[in-house]
């Protein structure tokens, strides 16, 4: 199972980027989540080139980021799912943009294969809202490095029963060109 989703992730995303305009970066991020549930998720990202609330040495700038991740649960009852996801990001990091700490918040949008991860976490549809708080540094002689950490909530927000909704603790680590 795992060894099939480490191969099938590379390639999907390798398609999907060869059929858009290439990415400011790409990542990997890895998850544990309610209920022993884990998450291998790829990414790319695409920079806004806008900066907003300039205050001394912060602001605020975002991007887009389009994801594929792999979950499997344990237990009774326990699947795999695939989760296709897009979701605008809001960063506040330093001016110079380069080296430093952030913090970011973001509301996105995601699809999932499937609507249970196993019997005691069933998210009633496969249409859902992922939104994160995380906070991570960037490194590199360009910044081109960025660590972080997120904490995910995947839900879809009382539009369908049940409504289990699950939590996921990320660490991520991008690579921007």
């Amino acid at each position: 199972m795992i060894r099939t989703t480490l191969l099938a992730l590379p390639a999907a995303l390798f398609l999907a980027a060869s059929t858009v305009q290439a990415a400011d970066g790409y990542g990997i991020e890895l998850g544990h989540g309610d209920d022993s549930t884990e998450l291998l998720r790829l990414h790319a990202r695409w920079d806004w080139d806008k900066r907003w609330f300039e205050a001394g040495n912060w602001h605020l700038t975002g991007y887009w980021e389009a994801g594929l991740g792999h979950m499997w649960g344990e237990g009774a009852g326990a699947r795999d799912l695939w989760d296709l996801g897009i979701t605008p990001v809001f960063r506040l990091q330093p001016n110079d943009g380069r080296n430093g700490l952030y913090l970011e918040g973001a509301v996105g949008l995601h699809f999932l294969s499937h609507t249970r991860v196993n019997r005691k976490r069933q998210l009633g549809s496969s249409f859902n809202f992922g939104d994160h708080l995380g906070f991570g540094l960037t490194f590199g002689d360009r910044g081109q490095y960025d660590l972080g950490y997120r904490l995910q909530h995947l839900s879809n927000g009382g539009l369908k029963k049940p409504n289990d909704g699950i939590n996921f603790h990320e660490i991520r680590l991008t690579y921007r060109y």
